[in-house]
């Protein structure tokens, strides 16, 4: 099985890049809902945010207040830290429980995992290619902005607070610019995809 990473800043369009991906038929984990899952009531993931944080990141029904949280995080690179420090290793868990089960299924197949912060925490490493999906920065901040109804001033500290998309497009192995739409963006994934195939075949011997 072929192992694909794939990442991007947010509001670049990952998830509609993913969308294609599966439409293609690859398998895709949205890391985004692995980090949420590891966090539910009752885990130890919420358990050490809770003991760090304390329980006014709490929603009344002792669920993870995502949007309480995600303010004190985006305004203070310690604490963003601090809770990368608890998710990551329990996210890497789950991802690597995931692969495995899908190598089992598909064995020839292509599994992609989504992950805003690969690159950062090091995730990458352990796939053997990596897609970056980027736009252009103007067109980034009006997606956000619209996306999560924010302010610019809130949305450009949102970006500020993550590694510039220059930088990650340097671990890339395929880019994918989704500034002009969705056609043309499907076109970008459909063609990295069948190149993809090609590698997942060589790899399973087949």
């Amino acid at each position: 099985m072929l192992k694909v990473g794939l990442t991007g800043s947010i509001a670049v369009g990952k998830s509609f890049v993913c969308s294609v991906f599966r439409e293609l038929g690859c398998d895709v984990l949205d890391a985004d809902q692995a980090a949420r899952d590891v966090v539910l009531p009752g885990t130890i993931g919420l358990e050490r945010v809770v003991e760090y944080f304390g329980d006014g990141i709490l929603k009344e029904n002792g669920e993870l207040d995502r949007s309480k949280l995600g303010a004190v995080v985006f305004a203070d690179r310690e604490k963003r830290e601090m809770l990368n420090s608890i998710v990551h290793p329990l996210v890497f868990e789950a991802q690597d429980r995931w692969l495995r089960d899908r190598e089992a299924e598909h064995p020839g197949g292509i599994a992609i995992v989504d992950a805003a912060l690969m690159i950062e925490s090091k995730g990458y490493k352990r796939f053997t290619k990596l897609i970056v999906v980027w736009c252009e920065p103007a067109i980034q901040l009006k997606r956000l902005m619209a996306r999560d109804a924010i302010s610019e001033a809130e949305a450009l500290r949102r970006i500020d607070a993550q590694m510039p998309q220059a930088e990650k497009k340097k671990y890339a192995d395929f880019l994918i610019d989704t500034s002009k739409g969705h056609e043309d963006t499907r076109r970008q994934a459909t063609e990295i995809f069948e190149r993809l195939s090609v590698l997942a075949k060589e790899i399973s011997g087949e």
